[in-house]
């Protein structure tokens, strides 16, 4: 039993250093949520537990909806990567900072709050008081995230027409005609 709970602990640890020297200061906030998600899981199924509502099915829809989000997170970092990519070899596209990583690094922080937010609904329903300041702060965590990612510039048609305001222009930007 010693010798298993050792190889448990030098495995957690070399996964957690792999993942961290992969992604660098980012793997810590993707072992963050993976561990508030882990804690959600346990912390929603005991709260349905205690009010006698646990099902198997509820259990791996849980499931499901914990994958989705490994896709969303993947999603957000390819992006990133593809950004990173086009700001690096397009000399057109200049940044007056470096681009590294942005859309990932807040999609985990927005998922790392959610999951603090249902692990505390989950403690209320299993009978513990949850303070009011608490659940204020992860409100307004939330709410700046999303004032984070609300604040991308609208794209596409921003001018009048379905081209941009390229109604009667050549391919070069010049008058038809």
């Amino acid at each position: 039993m010693e010798q298993t709970l050792r190889n448990i602990k030098m495995a957690v640890t070399g996964l957690a250093g792999a993942i961290t020297a992969v992604f660098g200061w980012m793997g810590w906030l993707v072992i963050l949520w993976a561990g508030c998600m882990a804690a959600d899981y346990v912390t929603g199924t005991l709260a349905a537990a205690r009010a006698g509502q646990w099902s198997s099915q509820k259990a791996r829809d849980g499931l499901w909806h914990k994958a989705g989000m490994l896709f969303v997170v993947f999603a957000a970092l390819v992006l990133d990567c593809l950004i990173r990519i086009i700001i690096g070899n397009i000399p057109a596209v200049n940044l007056p900072f470096d681009y590294s990583f942005l859309l990932a690094p807040l999609v985990l922080c927005w998922y790392v709050v959610t999951e603090l937010g249902s692990m505390a609904e989950n403690a209320v329903a299993m009978g513990a008081p949850c303070p009011a300041f608490l659940q204020k702060a992860l409100e307004v965590a939330q709410a700046g995230l999303e004032a984070a990612g609300d604040s991308w510039p609208e794209m596409g048609n921003s001018q009048s027409g379905e081209n941009g305001g390229n109604e009667g222009k050549d391919e070069n930007g010049g008058e038809k005609g």
